[in-house]
């Protein structure tokens, strides 16, 4: 049985109902209309109606003219303040922040911002031609040796793991080991897609001197290898 039908059925008496929500009277208005409609009784006869804190017409002209006229840079908080201290309006916060919504003058946090989307990546064709590079500290040995970073080259066609070595950090000197080892067991690529770490990368906007290029980025050059910086790289 329905809790609402068994609730309505089992009398009246408020002793019984210790955890009820309804008054007496409320309780029985709603048993009388239950027998007397059924379940369909039970639905409020204001369901579909204005509600009654809604705010009349004239009031919510008023205030949208004020809005426009006087307050259309504010926001909800400072105009509600306004409204009510200088033009004796009472009313809500939240009132006045939907009214500040339907005319166009306000935008909530979310509308606000927006999400900047980046185009997916399409991977390279052919195996060797794009390799990607990457450092990610870490204790990789669960504190049976000093932690230490793992140098990663990745194949962008096929995500084949081409080299991997365990170095003290991220430097140049260690990409540089790394690099000369990689090419001897592989070849040269067309290019290397690497994140904006300052080994592959001057991040200073106006540096001092230099061709705004790093050592690893000059050796690269002088190779005719292609350096890609990703705003991020993903971890392996």
């Amino acid at each position: 049985m329905p809790l609402s039908r068994k609730w309505l059925t089992k009398g009246s008496n408020k002793a019984r109902q210790p955890n009820s929500l309804a008054s007496p009277l409320g309780k029985f208005d709603l048993v009388k209309r239950y027998h007397a409609e059924g379940e369909a009784g039970l639905i409020s006869s204001r369901r579909g109606q204005p509600s009654n804190n809604r705010l009349s017409e004239a009031i919510r002209q008023q205030t949208v003219n004020l809005l426009h006229t006087h307050y259309a840079d504010f926001g909800p908080t400072f105009a509600h303040q306004k409204l009510t201290e200088k033009h004796l309006l009472s009313l809500s916060v939240e009132s006045v922040r939907q009214l500040l919504i339907q005319e166009g003058l306000w935008q909530p946090k979310q509308s606000r911002q927006v999400k900047r989307v980046y185009q997916r990546r399409q991977r390279r064709a052919c195996n060797g031609e794009l390799i990607q590079i990457d450092g990610s500290d870490h204790d990789w040995f669960e504190g049976r040796a000093p932690r230490c970073t793992l140098l990663v080259f990745i194949d962008d066609a096929t995500g084949k793991l081409m080299y991997l070595r365990f170095v003290v950090a991220e430097t140049t000197e260690a990409y540089m080991d790394a690099l000369q080892i990689y090419l001897t067991r592989y070849g040269r690529p067309v290019a290397f897609y690497s994140d904006k770490h300052s080994v592959f990368r001057i991040n200073l906007e106006e540096p001092v001197s230099g061709n705004g290029k790093t050592q690893f980025g000059r050796v690269l050059d002088s190779l005719d290898i292609e350096a890609i910086h990703a705003l991020r790289l993903k971890g392996v």
